[in-house]
């Protein structure tokens, strides 16, 4: 493969609507025209004949296919299939969509998501997955992206406290190396607020494999959630304005919470010995602040 084609299937990897930002003041006033229209009207700009959209530009064809090597598309229709691309991850992340709802619109996403969630929980479902991890010889917390990953380690920082064997992981490589090393008394957990992510689905399969026993925190009908003993499902939700983070990861963190205190509760005083020896640890390092300071900040 020579150095062209390279560069050239790597330009894909680049969103197209940044590259036209990017480079808007470099263009000529005619490029300038042509990548106004573009950006007014993604959508359009996809679709049209290179001739209606030389016409509506005020421009040449040989314009438009001009403006689209300069971007370094082959010729017009690489452009348009691009465009298509970057249109593909929703009009929300191209258009300026207004924030409705402000500051305090943050902690009614949150308190409205944490609801929606706290009414689609199974309680025999949760029990399932608690007994296997009670019993379990082994807990491996699997996580990948930003959300999940934090969950993934905040649920080994909760059940360590309670004397369970648990471990979390979130590179790809270790992820699949760990859940292939994995005995049938072992418990996987894998939590993806997308269910989509290959690596995690993949080393769910093997895992399965090995005979240990899957729980996914993760919407239902995903690849994830198929590829699973046992789904304790979220159901996620996201609005238009992009700026804020999602508020979904919340709905998981509290997941994370009922299992640690389900599991607290099924395993009391393994649970209460284990607190109780942590709490005396730490204030032996605290100079004040009573006995009522969280365990471990």
């Amino acid at each position: 493969m020579d150095n062209s084609t390279r560069q050239h299937m790597a330009s894909y990897t680049i969103d197209i609507i940044s590259c036209i930002t990017d480079r808007f003041m470099s263009l000529t006033a005619t490029e300038k025209r042509i990548a106004r229209f573009i950006l007014d009207d993604v959508a359009a700009a996809a679709e049209l004949p290179i001739a209606e959209l030389a016409r509506l530009t005020d421009s040449s064809q040989a314009s438009v296919t001009r403006f689209a090597r300069t971007l370094g598309c082959r010729d017009v229709r690489e452009l348009k299939m691009r465009l298509a691309q970057s249109l593909a991850v929703g009009q929300r992340f191209i258009l300026d969509v207004p924030d409705l709802e402000g500051v305090q619109g943050i902690y009614e996403s949150i308190i409205s998501v944490l609801d929606i969630n706290r009414r689609a929980l199974n309680s025999e479902t949760l029990s399932k997955a608690v007994g296997w991890m009670s019993r379990a010889r082994q807990i491996l917390a699997i996580g990948m992206g930003g959300g999940s990953t934090i969950c993934a380690l905040e649920l080994q920082h909760r059940l360590f406290r309670l004397g369970l064997p648990v471990v979390n992981q979130s590179d790809g490589m270790l992820v699949r190396m760990m859940c292939a090393a994995v005995a049938p008394r072992d418990v996987v957990i894998a939590l993806s607020l997308g269910g989509y992510t290959q690596e995690l689905i993949d080393s769910a399969a093997i895992a399965r494999q090995y005979g240990a026993k899957v729980v996914a925190i993760t919407p239902r009908e995903t690849p994830l959630a198929k590829q699973s003993d046992l789904v304790l499902p979220l159901v996620v939700q996201e609005n238009d304005y992009i700026f804020k983070p999602s508020t979904s990861r919340y709905a998981m963190l509290a997941m994370v919470d009922v299992l640690a205190t389900e599991l607290a509760m099924a395993n009391k005083p393994q649970a209460k010995d284990r607190l109780r020896r942590i709490k005396l640890a730490l204030d032996g390092q605290r100079s004040s602040g009573g006995d009522r300071q969280p365990l471990g900040d």
